[in-house]
Formats: C-alpha cells, sequence, structure tokens
C-alpha cells in the first residue's frame, strides 16, 4: 500500500509529462523529473517552464529536481509516474539500475512497446518484476493542453487498489478535474491504444474529404471494433459508453490537438508515411500501436477492419484513398 505522501519521479518531457507535473507541483508535491533533453532541462532548471511542450506552464523551481540521470530521479522515491511515448520506453529505461521492484509504478503511457508488443503495464511486470498490485494508469480524454489550461476534465485512476487509487488521486488533484476510480488495468489500457490508431483512421478520412457524415459512422464502427477485442480478449461488465472508453476514443478522433488525427490527416491530404512521420512534433503512437496489435491479434483472431486497414496503409503501401473507400462502403 502505498503511503499518504509518497515521493514521486516523472520519467518523461513532452506536453502530457509537463502536465503532470503542474498538476503533481501545483499541489505542493516535489517531483524528481527525468529530463533527457540538454535544453529543456537548463530551462526547466533556470526559468521554470518546458520551452517546447506547453510553454506557458510555469513551475515553483523549489519543488523540481531536474537531472538527465535516471538514477538519480528514481532513487528514494515510492512513486516512478512514466509519461513517455511508448515508442521510446525502453530507451528511457535502459540505463536504469536502481533496483524498482519496491517502487508503485503508475504508466500515462498509451500506446504498445515495439517489437515487445505488449502495452506498458505488461512491460513492466515482465521485465522488472513488478506485480499488477504495484501498477496504476493515468487515462481518459485527457488532452494535456487542455488540462494544463485548467478546462474541466475527467480522468480516471486505474488500479487494484482503491486506497492506492485515492493517493495517486491526491497527487493529481485539481478543480478542474474529476477524477473517478476503476479496476479495469486490462481494458481501459487498451482502449487508450486502440482509439490513437482509430484516430489516423478519423484523420485520413477528413484528410481525403469525407464529411462529418461520414465520420460519425465512422467513429461508430471503431466504438464496436474496440469493445469486441477489449471484451472478447478480457470479458468483464465494461459499460460500453463510459467516458474511459468511448469518451477517449471520441476526443481522439475529433480533437485538433489529437496527433494521431494529424498523421492521418496529412496521409489523406497526400503525404507519404515517411514524410507525415517527420512532419510531426510529438510522437503519433497509433503508428506504433498498430503493428503491435497486428501481432497481438495473430492469436485471439478478432476481426478488426478499420485497424487492419491502417495497417495496411502505414506498413504495405495500401493506396490510401482506394483502402479507405473500400472500408466505409464495406459498413
Amino acid at each position: 500500500m502505498l503511503c499518504t505522501e509518497p515521493k514521486i519521479a516523472v520519467i518523461g518531457y513532452g506536453s502530457w509529462a509537463t502536465a503532470l507535473v503542474g498538476l503533481i507541483t501545483a499541489n505542493g508535491h516535489k517531483v524528481n523529473w527525468h529530463i533527457r533533453n540538454k535544453d529543456i532541462l537548463e530551462c526547466v532548471n533556470e526559468e521554470g517552464f518546458n520551452p517546447k511542450y506547453l510553454s506557458e506552464l510555469e513551475f515553483d523551481k523549489n519543488l523540481i529536481e531536474a537531472t538527465s540521470d535516471i538514477n538519480e530521479a528514481v532513487s528514494g522515491c515510492d512513486i516512478i509516474l512514466l509519461a513517455t511515448p511508448s515508442a521510446f520506453l525502453k530507451n528511457f529505461l535502459e540505463e536504469l539500475s536502481v533496483p524498482i521492484d519496491e517502487k508503485y509504478i503508475v504508466s500515462a503511457i498509451k500506446g504498445i512497446i515495439p517489437e515487445e508488443n505488449l502495452t506498458t503495464t505488461e512491460y513492466i511486470h515482465k521485465t522488472y518484476g513488478i506485480p499488477y498490485s504495484r501498477i496504476a494508469l493515468i487515462s481518459g480524454p485527457t488532452h494535456a493542453e487542455e488540462v494544463s489550461r485548467g478546462k474541466l476534465t475527467y480522468v480516471n485512476v486505474v488500479c487494484t487498489d482503491k486506497s492506492d487509487a485515492d493517493v495517486v488521486q491526491g497527487i493529481i488533484s485539481a478543480k478542474h478535474l474529476v477524477i473517478n476510480y476503476s479496476s479495469d488495468i486490462y481494458g481501459i489500457e487498451y482502449t487508450g491504444i486502440l482509439k490513437n490508431i482509430y484516430a489516423i483512421a478519423s484523420g485520413l478520412a477528413t484528410g481525403l474529404g469525407y464529411g462529418d457524415n461520414t465520420l460519425a459512422v465512422l467513429v461508430c464502427r471503431c466504438a464496436e471494433e474496440m469493445q469486441s477485442f477489449i471484451n472478447s480478449t478480457m470479458p468483464e461488465g465494461r459499460c460500453a459508453t463510459n467516458y474511459s472508453y468511448l469518451g477517449d476514443l471520441l476526443v481522439t478522433s475529433y480533437s485538433t490537438y489529437s496527433r494521431n488525427r494529424r498523421f492521418g490527416q496529412l496521409i489523406g491530404k497526400g503525404c507519404t508515411v515517411k514524410s507525415a512521420l517527420n512532419e510531426m512534433t510529438m510522437v503519433a503512437e497509433g503508428y506504433y500501436a498498430v503493428k503491435g496489435l497486428r501481432v497481438i491479434n495473430e492469436k485471439h483472431q478478432i476481426p478488426m477492419p478499420v485497424a487492419d486497414a491502417i495497417y495496411r496503409i502505414l506498413y504495405e503501401g495500401a493506396n490510401p484513398r482506394k483502402t479507405i473507400a473500400q472500408l466505409l462502403f464495406s459498413f
């Protein structure tokens, strides 16, 4: 069980990591912040803000110990909060030599670890031997830009023990956050992965010129596909319309903040996959997730026509216009 005043390390320095550090320090908690980018590290230490992500968000420098040394960051901490892109998590952790088997891990990552074909919680459990009882998720329809600007946002803390969730809730609480508890680690983590794939589909359709009428049906089919996969692979009494599932899909499919939607739009408008990736200033998690999902679903064989279409476009060179048209007219 977590202590009520835990020491916290945050791994990652993108927009979501930055927003979370803002929440934690606003509650008066000290943070050891692992930042590998030299320019960002210097600016956080000297000026108290992240110059690349959410630069308008200012921190109390007295509450932050920013370091490029991951072992220094996690030493003495009770909670390690992971907020890196899933594609780079292994790289972030490769220099870790401090034992973390007795730490409590909180993942704010929505993606699959490339080549491992594991979710973040599965990877942490398998690689570091940390039981699921000491792993939690922070999830929901939570664009960092709106969280950092005080917009009303609904968040789930997901873990096996409600008392641990209460501690995590306490360190990120804010007046504009409605925070609820769930124990559905599997379902909510896979929702966070799948919705990024479907946001690429939404972006592709938009980039190709399809309108709101079409998009509404596409997102409905994506919701059905997402629930089919989750409920078939790990049955549980979930409410499919809960914001942790449907809400996360909707915000990522429609929002202008959605990097996965923008990635799909670029391809729909004529960019190659490679040039679209190069155009992105932040990681489109769905690009990596759809490849991992392809491998994972080889075991389950769940029909997933939308995810399959995105895979063919991104990895097999399928023509976006023809592939999306075939998909949409198959509904």
